[in-house]
């Protein structure tokens, strides 16, 4: 399998993932109380499917940089295990959320009830992501076009602002609380948009690069 093939399958899992996600976020504001059990688990379902699919784009972000640009390989290893931990932490947080709606014998909103996931969605995951934007645009650099970089950073910028919200209680309908809608779902949305959009890149850019250049297949590795 060439470069170009595996960049264009990175994408393309990057925009599927971006598109579950999507999906999921209008599920959590269906209902102004605690939701039926029904919303929970099929909100959770389309994000367990949209993370499943971003372990691959994590993993090719790590191989398109190795052979693309060696000289930063090392930032590549960094945003694929730092965007590999956060994925894992919403994994859990999800897995908490739904064992408790699962159990409970009359509907419960998770995000309030669930408390060990208060800074899981928020400070933890802020700072995993932000650590993954930064390794990426650095990776990126010369890679992809500039709004990519540009826009990576400035996600980047977003995710740090909030790593305070721990201090703001645990009100979801506050916009800066430790599980506050503009914590989680603003941001969340942000990235998706963006994982959405740097994924059609990665796709672009593959395609244009086989264009131009022909077939990249590998050597054998010995």
């Amino acid at each position: 399998m060439n470069t170009s093939t595996v960049q264009r399958i990175t994408g393309a899992a990057a925009i599927a993932g971006a598109a579950c996600t999507l999906i999921e976020l209008p599920l959590y504001f269906v209902y102004a109380g605690p939701p039926p059990d029904a919303n929970v688990l099929t909100r959770s379902l389309f994000g367990l499917v949209g993370l499943t699919l971003f372990v691959v784009f994590m993993s090719g972000v790590a191989y398109v940089v190795k052979r693309r640009d060696p000289e930063r390989e090392w930032f590549g290893s960094v945003a694929a295990t730092a965007g590999t931990a956060w994925l894992t932490v919403v994994a859990v947080s999800m897995g908490l959320e739904v064992g408790a709606v699962i159990a409970a014998p009359e509907p419960i909103d998770p995000t309030i009830t669930v408390t060990g996931t208060y800074i899981l969605y928020g400070t933890v995951s802020r700072l995993l992501e932000g650590l993954f934007l930064v390794a990426f645009a650095i990776a990126a650099a010369r890679l992809l076009p500039r709004w990519c970089i540009v826009t990576s950073w400035l996600l980047a910028g977003v995710n740090f602002a909030f790593v305070p919200s721990l201090f703001f209680g645990n009100t979801p309908a506050n916009f800066y609380a430790a599980n506050g809608w503009g914590t989680t779902a603003t941001v969340g949305g942000l990235t998706m948009l963006w994982l959405f959009a740097i994924g059609t890149a990665l796709v672009r850019t593959a395609e244009q690069r086989q264009s131009v250049q022909g077939p990249d297949r590998l050597a054998p590795q010995r």
